[in-house]
């Protein structure tokens, strides 16, 4: 059960995640690369697409909100190498490991009812 609750937890970060970095990437094509002005409609969509989804967490939000940061870490990388076409480097991949084991630490640690 516990395995369950942990790739429940790891899949709602990852759309989280993306969500988040849709909602941030749509406005960077319309300010940054002239694109449509449209562009910003689905981005506020998705940037409320995620906070709905950090909402999902039974757990205190603080909590929720400090472990989030390293799975947006590793995504921010992924989409740094599929969309952006820049591959991370080995201290990139260093930071994220980083960042992913504080998050397991702070979402999966035993915790005495608080």
């Amino acid at each position: 059960m516990a395995a369950m609750l942990m790739l429940k937890t790891l899949g709602l970060f990852l759309v989280t995640a993306i969500a988040e970095i849709v909602g941030c990437y749509l406005p960077y094509l319309w300010l940054k690369e002239g694109k449509s002005a449209w562009l910003l409609l689905p981005a506020a969509a998705s940037l409320a697409l995620f906070a709905w989804l950090l909402s999902l967490h039974p757990t205190a939000a603080g909590r929720v909100y400090a472990a989030y940061g390293g799975v947006y870490i590793a995504v921010a990388l992924l989409w740094l190498w599929v969309v952006d076409g820049i591959r991370p480097t080995a201290w990139d991949a260093v930071g994220c490991a980083v960042a992913l084991a504080g998050m397991a630490i702070i979402m999966f640690a035993p915790r005495g009812g608080a």
